[in-house]
């Protein structure tokens, strides 16, 4: 695994030290097509790499997050487009590339979601 090319970044805003609570049902219409959309986005494996990729990171991934998996730039980009319009990663432009980690709330929202079920 080549990480020499790969920075990070903190591109969250520090999450504060009592955040408020997400008080959204976890069952419902709402609720369940919020559940289908996070299950569609995580629904190929190269995906869920990326984001148990950007999970493990203190920070944003700034770099080729291509030498991480065995895929395309093209292929990556567009999974990371599927992540990001979910909601569950964020990314920002840094100079001529991009930064991306995990949207923490989206990903305990997905967390509470399933362990509805």
């Amino acid at each position: 695994m080549r990480l020499a090319a790969t920075e990070q970044r903190t591109c969250a805003p520090p999450l504060p030290a009592e955040e408020t609570p997400d008080l959204r049902p976890v069952e419902g219409p709402q609720a369940d097509e919020e559940l289908a959309s996070f299950a569609r986005a995580l629904g190929h494996p190269a995906r869920v790499q990326i984001m148990r990729l950007l999970v493990r990171r203190e920070g944003c991934v700034c770099g080729d997050i291509v030498d991480e998996l065995p895929l395309a730039q093209s292929t990556v980009s567009q999974h990371l487009k599927v992540l990001k319009d979910a909601g569950l990663i964020r990314g920002e432009i840094d100079g001529p590339r991009t930064c991306y980690c995990v949207e923490p709330r989206a990903l305990r929202r997905f967390k509470a979601l399933t362990g509805s079920l």
